[in-house]
Protein backbone atom coordinates (compact mmCIF):
# COMPACT_ATOMS: atom_id res chain seq x y z
CA UNK A 1 0.00 0.00 0.00
CA UNK A 2 1.27 3.51 -0.78
CA UNK A 3 1.84 6.05 1.96
CA UNK A 4 -1.15 8.31 1.40
CA UNK A 5 -0.93 11.97 2.49
CA UNK A 6 -1.87 12.52 6.14
CA UNK A 7 -3.60 15.68 7.27
CA UNK A 8 -4.14 14.81 10.93
CA UNK A 9 -2.21 16.39 13.80
CA UNK A 10 -2.97 13.83 16.50
CA UNK A 11 -0.76 14.30 19.58
CA UNK A 12 0.92 17.39 18.14
CA UNK A 13 1.46 20.54 20.21
CA UNK A 14 0.63 23.85 18.51
CA UNK A 15 1.33 27.38 19.75
CA UNK A 16 -0.85 30.07 18.15
CA UNK A 17 -0.13 33.77 18.76
CA UNK A 18 -2.92 36.33 18.65
CA UNK A 19 -5.29 33.45 19.35
CA UNK A 20 -8.04 35.47 21.00
CA UNK A 21 -10.06 36.39 17.94
CA UNK A 22 -10.31 36.34 14.16
CA UNK A 23 -7.80 34.27 12.24
CA UNK A 24 -5.91 33.20 15.36
CA UNK A 25 -9.03 31.85 16.99
CA UNK A 26 -10.03 29.99 13.82
CA UNK A 27 -6.53 28.53 13.46
CA UNK A 28 -6.51 27.35 17.08
CA UNK A 29 -9.89 25.62 16.69
CA UNK A 30 -9.00 24.07 13.32
CA UNK A 31 -5.69 22.72 14.63
CA UNK A 32 -7.49 21.27 17.65
CA UNK A 33 -10.10 19.71 15.35
CA UNK A 34 -7.22 18.08 13.45
CA UNK A 35 -5.95 16.55 16.71
CA UNK A 36 -3.47 19.02 18.21
CA UNK A 37 -3.30 20.33 21.76
CA UNK A 38 -3.14 24.13 21.71
CA UNK A 39 -1.10 26.73 23.57
CA UNK A 40 -3.01 30.00 23.19
CA UNK A 41 -0.83 33.10 22.95
CA UNK A 42 -3.06 35.96 24.13
CA UNK A 43 -2.61 39.68 24.58
CA UNK A 44 -4.60 39.24 27.81
CA UNK A 45 -4.87 35.63 28.93
CA UNK A 46 -7.86 36.52 31.11
CA UNK A 47 -9.91 37.42 28.03
CA UNK A 48 -9.85 34.20 26.01
CA UNK A 49 -13.61 34.39 25.41
CA UNK A 50 -14.30 30.72 26.08
CA UNK A 51 -11.78 29.53 23.50
CA UNK A 52 -10.02 27.12 25.86
CA UNK A 53 -13.37 25.52 26.69
CA UNK A 54 -14.20 25.13 22.98
CA UNK A 55 -10.88 23.39 22.38
CA UNK A 56 -11.41 21.10 25.37
CA UNK A 57 -14.89 20.27 24.02
CA UNK A 58 -13.09 18.90 20.95
CA UNK A 59 -11.21 16.52 23.23
CA UNK A 60 -7.93 18.45 23.18
CA UNK A 61 -5.93 20.28 25.85
CA UNK A 62 -5.67 24.07 25.91
CA UNK A 63 -3.17 26.31 27.68
CA UNK A 64 -3.95 30.06 27.79
CA UNK A 65 -0.75 32.11 27.88
CA UNK A 66 0.00 35.76 28.56
CA UNK A 67 1.84 36.62 25.34
CA UNK A 68 2.17 40.14 24.00
CA UNK A 69 4.57 39.35 21.14
CA UNK A 70 6.08 42.86 21.35
CA UNK A 71 7.24 42.02 24.89
CA UNK A 72 10.18 39.64 24.57
CA UNK A 73 10.03 38.67 28.24
CA UNK A 74 6.43 37.50 27.72
CA UNK A 75 7.46 35.65 24.55
CA UNK A 76 10.22 33.76 26.37
CA UNK A 77 7.98 32.95 29.34
CA UNK A 78 5.13 31.72 27.10
CA UNK A 79 7.39 29.39 25.13
CA UNK A 80 8.95 28.07 28.36
CA UNK A 81 5.49 27.50 29.86
CA UNK A 82 4.35 25.63 26.75
CA UNK A 83 7.32 23.30 26.91
CA UNK A 84 6.94 22.83 30.65
CA UNK A 85 3.28 21.86 30.21
CA UNK A 86 3.41 19.83 27.00
CA UNK A 87 7.06 18.86 26.63
CA UNK A 88 7.50 20.17 23.09
CA UNK A 89 6.28 22.52 20.36
CA UNK A 90 5.49 20.87 17.02
CA UNK A 91 3.64 23.72 15.32
CA UNK A 92 3.95 27.49 15.63
CA UNK A 93 1.42 29.83 14.03
CA UNK A 94 2.65 33.43 14.03
CA UNK A 95 -0.71 35.15 13.73
CA UNK A 96 -0.41 38.22 15.99
CA UNK A 97 -0.42 41.45 14.00
CA UNK A 98 -1.74 45.00 13.88
CA UNK A 99 -2.63 47.34 11.03
CA UNK A 100 -3.03 50.99 12.07
CA UNK A 101 -4.32 52.79 8.97
CA UNK A 102 -2.66 56.06 8.01
CA UNK A 103 -1.64 57.80 4.79
CA UNK A 104 2.10 57.58 4.23
CA UNK A 105 2.59 61.32 4.66
CA UNK A 106 0.83 61.18 8.04
CA UNK A 107 2.50 58.08 9.51
CA UNK A 108 4.05 58.84 12.89
CA UNK A 109 7.13 57.28 14.42
CA UNK A 110 4.81 55.65 16.95
CA UNK A 111 2.66 54.12 14.16
CA UNK A 112 5.78 52.78 12.47
CA UNK A 113 7.48 51.43 15.58
CA UNK A 114 4.36 49.76 17.00
CA UNK A 115 3.50 48.03 13.72
CA UNK A 116 7.05 46.77 13.25
CA UNK A 117 7.29 45.71 16.90
CA UNK A 118 4.30 43.40 16.61
CA UNK A 119 4.33 42.30 12.98
CA UNK A 120 8.07 41.94 12.34
CA UNK A 121 9.96 41.91 15.62
CA UNK A 122 7.28 39.77 17.23
CA UNK A 123 7.20 37.26 14.38
CA UNK A 124 10.99 36.98 14.33
CA UNK A 125 11.55 36.54 18.05
CA UNK A 126 8.61 34.18 18.59
CA UNK A 127 10.03 32.12 15.71
CA UNK A 128 13.46 32.24 17.32
CA UNK A 129 12.17 31.10 20.72
CA UNK A 130 10.06 28.27 19.31
CA UNK A 131 12.70 27.48 16.70
CA UNK A 132 15.26 26.76 19.41
CA UNK A 133 12.85 24.17 20.83
CA UNK A 134 12.24 22.67 17.40
CA UNK A 135 15.98 22.51 16.65
CA UNK A 136 16.46 20.41 19.79
CA UNK A 137 13.57 18.18 18.68
CA UNK A 138 14.90 17.94 15.11
CA UNK A 139 11.40 18.70 13.81
CA UNK A 140 8.78 21.42 13.60
CA UNK A 141 6.34 23.40 11.48
CA UNK A 142 6.16 27.20 11.46
CA UNK A 143 3.35 29.01 9.67
CA UNK A 144 3.58 32.79 9.47
CA UNK A 145 0.74 35.18 8.67
CA UNK A 146 1.70 37.36 5.75
CA UNK A 147 -1.03 39.05 3.70
CA UNK A 148 -1.97 39.86 0.14
CA UNK A 149 -0.90 43.33 1.34
CA UNK A 150 2.64 42.03 1.03
CA UNK A 151 2.07 41.54 -2.71
CA UNK A 152 -0.16 44.48 -3.68
CA UNK A 153 -0.31 48.09 -2.54
CA UNK A 154 -3.20 49.09 -0.28
CA UNK A 155 -3.60 52.88 0.08
CA UNK A 156 -3.24 54.01 3.66
CA UNK A 157 -1.47 50.80 4.68
CA UNK A 158 2.14 51.41 3.61
CA UNK A 159 3.75 50.31 6.86
CA UNK A 160 1.48 47.28 7.23
CA UNK A 161 2.15 46.27 3.60
CA UNK A 162 5.89 46.62 4.19
CA UNK A 163 5.83 44.36 7.24
CA UNK A 164 3.77 41.69 5.51
CA UNK A 165 6.12 41.66 2.51
CA UNK A 166 9.01 41.30 4.94
CA UNK A 167 7.32 38.35 6.65
CA UNK A 168 7.18 36.48 3.33
CA UNK A 169 10.90 37.01 2.83
CA UNK A 170 11.69 36.14 6.45
CA UNK A 171 9.79 32.91 5.81
CA UNK A 172 12.26 32.03 3.05
CA UNK A 173 15.27 32.92 5.19
CA UNK A 174 14.19 30.78 8.13
CA UNK A 175 13.22 27.91 5.83
CA UNK A 176 16.71 27.85 4.33
CA UNK A 177 18.47 28.10 7.71
CA UNK A 178 16.35 25.59 9.62
CA UNK A 179 15.54 22.98 7.00
CA UNK A 180 18.57 20.92 8.08
CA UNK A 181 16.91 20.58 11.49
CA UNK A 182 13.72 19.08 10.05
CA UNK A 183 11.80 22.35 10.36
CA UNK A 184 9.56 23.71 7.61
CA UNK A 185 8.69 27.41 7.52
CA UNK A 186 5.84 28.66 5.36
CA UNK A 187 3.36 31.52 5.29
CA UNK A 188 -0.21 32.22 4.27
CA UNK A 189 -1.25 35.53 2.75
CA UNK A 190 -4.99 36.17 3.09
CA UNK A 191 -7.13 38.74 1.35
CA UNK A 192 -9.77 40.67 3.34
CA UNK A 193 -11.36 38.23 5.79
CA UNK A 194 -14.45 38.90 7.89
CA UNK A 195 -12.98 39.31 11.39
CA UNK A 196 -13.35 41.82 14.22
CA UNK A 197 -10.28 43.58 12.84
CA UNK A 198 -11.86 44.21 9.43
CA UNK A 199 -15.43 44.82 10.62
CA UNK A 200 -15.21 48.60 10.43
CA UNK A 201 -13.87 48.84 6.88
CA UNK A 202 -16.06 46.02 5.53
CA UNK A 203 -19.03 47.70 7.18
CA UNK A 204 -18.68 50.46 4.59
CA UNK A 205 -20.83 49.31 1.67
CA UNK A 206 -18.74 51.06 -1.00
CA UNK A 207 -15.49 49.70 0.41
CA UNK A 208 -16.87 46.16 0.61
CA UNK A 209 -18.20 46.36 -2.95
CA UNK A 210 -14.74 47.41 -4.17
CA UNK A 211 -13.11 44.53 -2.28
CA UNK A 212 -15.55 41.99 -3.69
CA UNK A 213 -14.92 43.29 -7.20
CA UNK A 214 -11.14 43.06 -6.76
CA UNK A 215 -11.43 39.47 -5.56
CA UNK A 216 -11.66 38.72 -9.23
CA UNK A 217 -12.19 34.98 -9.35
CA UNK A 218 -14.59 34.22 -6.50
CA UNK A 219 -16.16 37.61 -5.71
CA UNK A 220 -16.68 37.01 -2.01
CA UNK A 221 -15.07 38.13 1.21
CA UNK A 222 -13.23 35.30 2.96
CA UNK A 223 -14.10 33.64 6.26
CA UNK A 224 -11.53 32.78 8.95
CA UNK A 225 -11.80 29.04 8.30
CA UNK A 226 -10.82 29.67 4.66
CA UNK A 227 -7.41 30.61 6.04
CA UNK A 228 -7.34 28.04 8.84
CA UNK A 229 -7.60 25.22 6.31
CA UNK A 230 -4.34 26.23 4.67
CA UNK A 231 -2.67 26.57 8.07
CA UNK A 232 -3.71 23.03 9.03
CA UNK A 233 -2.41 21.73 5.70
CA UNK A 234 0.99 23.40 6.11
CA UNK A 235 1.22 22.05 9.67
CA UNK A 236 0.35 18.52 8.58
CA UNK A 237 2.54 15.64 7.37
CA UNK A 238 1.01 16.10 3.91
CA UNK A 239 3.03 19.33 3.49
CA UNK A 240 6.38 17.84 4.54
CA UNK A 241 8.15 18.85 1.29
CA UNK A 242 6.81 22.42 1.25
CA UNK A 243 9.01 25.09 2.81
CA UNK A 244 9.90 28.72 2.17
CA UNK A 245 6.59 29.27 0.39
CA UNK A 246 3.79 31.80 0.87
CA UNK A 247 0.32 30.62 -0.13
CA UNK A 248 -1.92 33.44 -1.32
CA UNK A 249 -5.48 32.96 -0.08
CA UNK A 250 -6.92 35.86 -2.01
CA UNK A 251 -9.81 34.53 -4.11
CA UNK A 252 -7.97 35.56 -7.27
CA UNK A 253 -7.17 39.19 -6.31
CA UNK A 254 -3.52 38.98 -7.39
CA UNK A 255 -4.25 36.81 -10.43
CA UNK A 256 -5.96 39.71 -12.10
Amino acid sequence: MPDFPRFDLTNQIALVTGAGRGLGRAAALALAHAGADIALGLLDKNRAGGLAEEIEALGRRALPLQMDVADLAQVSAAVDETVARFGRIDVLVNNAGIAPENLAEAVTVQDFDETCAVNLKGTFFVSQAAGRVMIRQRSGRIVNLSSQAGFVALPGESVYCMTKAAISHLTKCLAVEWGKHGITVNAVAPTFIETPGTAACLGNADFKADVVERIAALHRVGQPMDVAGAIVFLASPAASLITGHTILIDGGWTAR
